[in-house]
């Protein structure tokens, strides 16, 4: 499976999360990209959370709409904790997600907070 893919899966199981109390668990998730990252979102979506909450300026956590929330989750997961994706693909792919699963706002929005992480938290590469 592409990363492209990968992503899209994570996405939609995350933002399935949000809405179905029981969800399938990891063991149907087969692509090892996006299993790996699903695992990690969820051992450090405290964290993840916080970042988000502290650039959301105006906005509650529980407020945004769940694809911009699940998009932010799972490019700032990315851009932390993975070293093997460019900064630049990370943040392109979240924009494109936003665009094809978000509303008109979501691709603006997921850029602006994704940038500012990038250039608070991100070491120079």
């Amino acid at each position: 499976m592409k990363r492209r893919q990968a992503r899209e899966l994570i996405l939609k199981i995350l933002f399935q999360k949000d809405f179905v109390t029981h969800t399938e668990g990891l063991d149907n998730v087969r692509d090892p990209y996006a299993r790996a990252v699903l695992i990690g979102i969820q051992a450090h979506q405290d964290e993840i959370d916080r970042r988000i909450q502290e650039r959301a300026q105006g906005w509650r956590l529980e407020r945004l709409h769940s694809v911009d929330r699940n998009v932010l989750r799972l490019a700032i997961y990315e851009l932390l904790y993975r070293d093997d994706v460019p900064p630049e693909v990370i943040i392109d792919e979240a924009v494109e997600l936003a665009k094809k699963y978000g509303t008109e706002k979501s691709p603006a929005f997921i850029n602006g907070i994704l940038d500012r992480i990038l250039k608070e938290e991100r070491a120079p590469l």
